[in-house]
């Protein structure tokens, strides 16, 4: 009888691995209680599709995680991807609040060697209907999968299979909250088994594999609505931040109010990313607005907090605004 495939668990805590005192509580529990051997131990079926070993990377709310977590995490998992008689592929638990952000920052600087796999629950453990077990199932399957290897960091939940700068949390409470606005997922799963691929490729960029920064720069994300206090920018110029994008409204409106403030800002050296708070469509390069000419950056078909990602990577690499601005027009 053949080997079955090694799949390494990277234990991070989330809802996955939460408990509440009510088997019908899903809304009022303690996130992150339950250690990877305790994940492991409930489900006796995934010896059936690999061998599974784990440890526990830390256990958080994914509220609560910082850039250093996201280098720790990309760190260790280049260890596991390169080891000699290393696993076949990796298996990431971890919370839905950040898991978009999380994977997204895992695609520009893992290289692509092995599947990694990351996955998440919307209900805790102990619920009565509990999504995370299969989701965990379906997830160690993904990542003894060689299929999915030059994917790229994946995120499966509810028979799906997302490309991580496809997915996003869409919803605040219901079990198949994980999913994407305009793309398809790369594939569907009927029990344990993935089927019908769809092989469009996902995001290759080589510009961030070569080595991890010490640490990733301060960016914020600003919000725009009605009203918004151009304040906002000038509490972010006096912190110190290195770079700001800008949750606009519709296209990347930029509020004529916030326009002083906006020259402030790129006057004293900040990066400013205009990007939109609606969810499809994004933020073309606007030759009425000018971004070339005031030194703006377009977020392109990226979310706020995807532009955020991919800017602080850009800045701890020493890309300048030219290489930024071609970095950014790649997605």
């Amino acid at each position: 009888m053949p080997l079955l495939p090694l799949v390494h668990i990277v234990a991070t805590g989330g809802t996955i691995a939460g408990t509440a005192s009510s088997t019908v509580d899903t809304a009022n529990y303690n996130a992150a209680t339950l250690g990877a051997d305790a994940l492991i131990a409930a489900l006796p079926e995934a010896g059936q599709i690999a061998r599974i070993d784990s440890e526990q990377l830390y256990a958080y709310d994914s509220k609560d995680l910082q850039s250093a977590d996201w280098l720790q995490l990309a760190q260790r998992l280049r260890e596991l991807a390169t080891q000699q008689n290393g696993p076949t592929g990796i298996l990431v638990t971890h919370g839905t609040d950040t898991i978009e952000e999380t994977a997204f920052f895992l695609s520009l600087t893992l290289p692509r060697k092995i599947p990694v796999v990351l996955t998440a629950a919307m209900r805790p453990a102990t619920a009565r209907s509990a999504d995370g077990p299969m989701n965990l199932l379906q997830a160690i399957a993904a990542a003894a999968d060689p299929r999915f290897a030059a994917a790229g960091p994946l995120v499966a939940a509810n028979d799906r299979l997302w490309c991580a700068r496809d997915v996003t949390k869409r919803h605040t409470h219901a079990p198949d909250a994980l999913g994407g606005f305009e793309a398809a997922p790369l594939a569907t799963a009927i029990g344990t088994r993935w089927c019908a691929p769809r092989w469009q490729a996902c995001d290759d960029t080589q510009a961030f594999r070569a080595a991890l920064p010490a640490r990733l720069p301060e960016i914020w994300i600003l919000p725009g609505y009605a009203g918004a206090p151009a304040e906002l920018i000038d509490a972010a110029i006096s912190k110190g931040v290195s770079g700001l994008v800008l949750a606009l409204a519709g296209h990347g409106s930029m509020p004529t109010a916030w326009e002083p403030a906006l020259a402030r800002a790129l006057d004293a050296g900040l990066v400013v990313v205009r990007a939109s708070r609606i969810p499809s469509g994004g933020v073309a390069p606007n030759a009425n607005y000018a971004d070339s000419v005031r030194g703006t950056l377009a977020s392109g078909a990226l979310s706020p907090v995807q532009a955020r990602i991919l800017l602080a990577l850009g800045l701890a690499t020493g890309c300048d605004r030219n290489a930024l601005q071609i970095l950014f027009a790649q997605y």
